[in-house]
């Protein structure tokens, strides 16, 4: 009998657990409480309760080979930072391609998962759901997979704000921000230096009278565009990624954040923090030092109060007149519909076996996918998290005891705290590279770069000396993919095609002469030597010299 397999979310997590229980024969029945895909990327004018809502320009900060499904390539013709509009338009080819949609139930709600009472023996669930209409469903499903991501409740800590209940300007938080429109010549704050923080600062910028941007900690910042501009998630190799497991974090540290303060001096724009370059979720932004450098944007610390219209900061200057206050706090992760004995959550922790099991569990068929802040793409990670998720469902793969499940979690939770600045958006930080091989070595799919370096010279240099592409995790093992040698080939082609939109003929190097006088006169020389003896004879019959000459020319 097959196994039916309840997923809660249709966002980018829910697409690609519905796709990899179809791989595995199970069947999927995802839940999701709008009326479309996307979650996440799906721009709406109106931010829905509990729901996570962006802002109509928002571009996404992974490139498109290193954020694609590992079995369907982005189309080469679309950009490499893409719009919301594109990336939601990829999921629909995603979905079309693979027949995902009829799946899913749009306009359902999920208002409870609970173990069944047998669940110790059978592992099964009782699903209470709720449609548009109001009308109430029970289900039995043998596995749960939740999808909801970590960016549905706002973080919005006013208590650490005083005097915000006497400001008389409007304030709110990064979700609810969608155009700049309406604050054209107006003094605008925004306290927060991530990716939202910055982008929205950086767009208001443009229109506001005067943009503050506001930080406790600063931030070190780095650029989409790279080296010979080329999209800088495309520079992590894997011969990168070895340096950073031998080289000691300081000096890792050390050169990354040389590196940085030669694009702008830190210090200078008054951005650089007290942590150390990897101790923080990174902020990508091409445009903020040139936003500052004309004064359009002032970089300030913390604030300290607000009075009336007025914004004090830490350093004791003060902003008049200031209209708007856009808060960009970061989110809170929660799961309402789960008994807190089955997944509790507090302050932004929770403790899950390698991000996705609950370790103490007596039967493995709950996973959470798509609950983790990489320093990378979270499409392919949470892919990666279905493949594993559906191979435990099935029996094919075992967990270990529960004693190794909370060791594992207290390993990463203590390698954290040590690396990261304390901040309630660092509980669930994974680097990509590192968490993509070891949940890979959970399915069996971890490619096996010595024997392609023998077997297959050409793809395995490309993948010691490429990118990091998802397509190296469908080389092997289950649900292997055929195209997946071709389309890391072509993946640099992918990359330069959509920025070919106009014949860019570079003159031809002159062949220069230099070279074939130089080896001519040189011929010439070594001839003289050779015969000196009989250089007199040789002068007087210059076609024996040439003959005797042509022996050292470069061939034709």
């Amino acid at each position: 009998m097959t196994r039916r397999v309840a997923v809660v979310g249709g966002g980018s997590s829910g697409l690609a657990c519905i796709k990899c229980c179809l791989d595995e024969g199970l069947e999927p029945v995802c839940f999701e409480s709008s009326n479309d895909i996307g979650g996440l990327w799906r721009f709406k004018e109106n931010p829905e309760p509990d729901r996570a809502s962006i802002y109509h320009s928002v571009i996404i900060n992974t490139s498109k080979e290193m954020m694609c499904f590992s079995d369907f390539p982005i189309p080469g013709h679309f950009p490499n930072f893409m719009h919301n509009s594109l990336i939601m338009d990829y999921f629909r080819m995603y979905a079309d391609h693979f027949q995902l949609i009829k799946h899913i139930r749009f306009n359902t709600k999920v208002l409870q998962v609970k173990q069944r009472y047998d669940f110790s023996h059978s592992g099964q669930w009782d699903v209470e759901t709720e449609n548009k209409d109001g009308k109430k469903e029970k289900h039995i499903f043998d596995a749960v997979m939740i999808c909801i991501g970590h960016h549905c409740h706002p973080n919005l800590p006013l208590h650490d704000f005083p005097g915000i209940d006497t400001f008389k300007g409007k304030y709110f938080h990064s979700r609810d921000y969608k155009t700049p429109e309406e604050w054209r010549d107006k003094k605008v704050v925004v306290v927060g230096i991530g990716n939202s923080g910055v982008d929205i600062a950086v767009e208001l910028s443009r229109v506001t009278k005067q943009l503050y941007l506001s930080t406790r900690r600063g931030a070190w910042i780095l650029n989409r565009v790279w080296d010979n501009g080329w999209p800088i998630d495309m520079s992590i190799n894997r011969v990168l990624a070895f340096q950073r497991k031998v080289i000691p974090f300081g000096v890792l540290c050390s050169l990354g954040e040389k590196r940085l303060n030669q694009q702008f001096d830190h210090s200078l724009y008054n951005l650089k923090p007290k942590h150390r370059l990897f101790s923080q979720h990174p902020t990508l932004n091409d445009e903020l030092p040139n936003r500052i450098l004309s004064g359009t944007i002032q970089v300030k610390p913390n604030i300290c109060r607000f009075q009336g219209s007025s914004v004090e900061f830490g350093d004791g200057s003060v902003a008049e007149d200031v209209d708007l206050v856009v808060f960009a706090t970061g989110y809170r992760f929660s799961f309402p519909f789960l008994a807190s004995h089955v997944v509790s959550v507090s302050e932004n922790k929770t403790s899950l076996y390698k991000y996705v099991f609950p370790p103490e569990l007596d039967r493995p068929t709950l996973a959470i996918i798509g609950l983790v802040q990489p320093l990378g793409a979270i499409m392919p990670i949470s892919e990666m998290q279905a493949r594993w998720a559906t191979r435990v469902f099935k029996g094919c793969v075992k967990l270990p005891s529960v004693a190794a499940m909370l060791k594992d979690i207290q390993c990463k939770q203590e390698t954290m705290a040590k690396r990261y600045v304390t901040s309630h958006r660092h509980t669930i930080q994974v680097d990509y590279v590192n968490y993509m091989d070891e949940i890979a070595e959970q399915v069996g799919v971890r490619p096996s770069i010595l024997r392609l370096l023998l077997t297959d010279p050409r793809l395995g240099l490309n993948l010691i000396l490429g990118p990091i592409t998802p397509y190296q995790y469908r080389l092997r093992g289950p649900r292997k993919w055929a195209g997946a040698r071709q389309a890391i080939l072509t993946q640099w082609a992918r990359v330069v095609q959509p920025m070919q939109t106009r014949p860019c003929d570079e003159p031809k190097a002159k062949r220069s002469l230099n070279w074939p006088l130089i080896l001519t006169a040189g011929a010439v020389c070594l001839a003289a030597y050779v015969y000196q003896n009989n250089l007199s004879a040789l002068l007087q019959d210059p076609t024996a010299l040439l003959d005797r000459i042509k022996v050292y020319l470069p061939a034709q």
